[in-house]
């Protein structure tokens, strides 16, 4: 387990790199055999919009590598944390760490993005994607990934985990991402059997319907647990879903100035 773990702690960042791309591609090819939407649109210039805001994300997450090493070195000195409260084996302690994990810097700070209308303001560029698909996972204003990060590294705080399981959870993670948000479809029933476990593209999808009261459901990412036990649990007919938002102007939903102009939009209402 130790040395299944130290090979994330190792991994250079072109692996990492890779891992994001590698995993994009390969949802990429399969939304060509097996949609859940069937619409038109030019594909390559939607992605173009998403990999941008991909990038910012990916320089963002440079300045957050530099904070994170002198977190954990912080960490390993001062012995603070959960997990040096208890004994417990390599595998549980991984467990219990990606379990807060998920549902601090993903459910719980999702529900805040959702819930707190500055945050919301961030982040309709998200929800303003009109053709959700694998590239959508990307979509993320700058300042909303920021606020993404902090809330991880408050997670890595409370627990004091070694770094290794932050950065194996980040590779979940980055699975995750692209697997609910890829436009694919799976056997409705092995959708649903899914959904009692983990986030499902069926089950993301709602979250990414144009009208409440969907839009305000599964804030999860990899667990579906949270959302089954705060009540913010949705599952219906994938057919009656519509993309977007319905508070913005969906014309400019590909152009990537107004999207990063777009939480600043006085003119729009957010109804939060």
């Amino acid at each position: 387990m130790h040395s299944f773990l130290s090979f994330f702690e190792t991994m250079p960042v072109w692996m990492k790199a890779g891992w994001v791309f590698f995993i994009l591609s390969i949802f990429w090819i399969l939304e060509g055999y097996y949609k859940l939407v069937f619409t038109k649109y030019n594909k390559w210039r939607h992605a173009k919009t998403n990999l941008i805001l991909l990038a910012f994300v990916m320089l963002i997450n440079v300045v957050f590598g530099i904070a994170t090493v002198g977190i954990f070195l912080w960490l390993h000195d001062s012995n603070f944390g959960l997990l040096q409260l208890i004994e417990a084996p390599v595998w549980m302690e991984l467990l219990l760490s990606i379990l807060v994990l998920d549902l601090i810097a993903q459910y719980f700070v999702h529900y805040l993005l959702h819930k707190i209308k500055w945050m919301w303001r961030l982040h309709t560029v998200h929800h303003s994607d009109k053709n959700v698909d694998v590239t959508t996972g990307t979509r993320h204003h700058p300042f909303d990934f920021i606020i993404r990060e902090t809330f991880a590294l408050i997670a890595v705080v409370i627990m004091g985990m070694p770094i290794a399981f932050y950065l194996f959870y980040r590779i979940l993670s980055v699975l995750f991402t692209y697997f609910t948000h890829a436009n694919i479809s799976l056997p409705k029933q092995l959708d649903k059997a899914l959904s009692y476990v983990i986030v499902t593209p069926n089950m993301h999808k709602f979250h990414h319907h144009y009208q409440m009261p969907w839009t305000d459901s599964n804030y999860g990412n990899m667990l579906s647990i949270w959302d089954r036990l705060f009540g913010t649990f949705v599952y219906a007919d994938t057919s009656k879903i519509k993309y977007g938002l319905d508070i913005v102007d969906h014309n400019n939903d590909e152009d990537l100035l107004q999207q990063l102009k777009l939480p600043f939009d006085k003119t729009i209402q957010y109804k939060k």
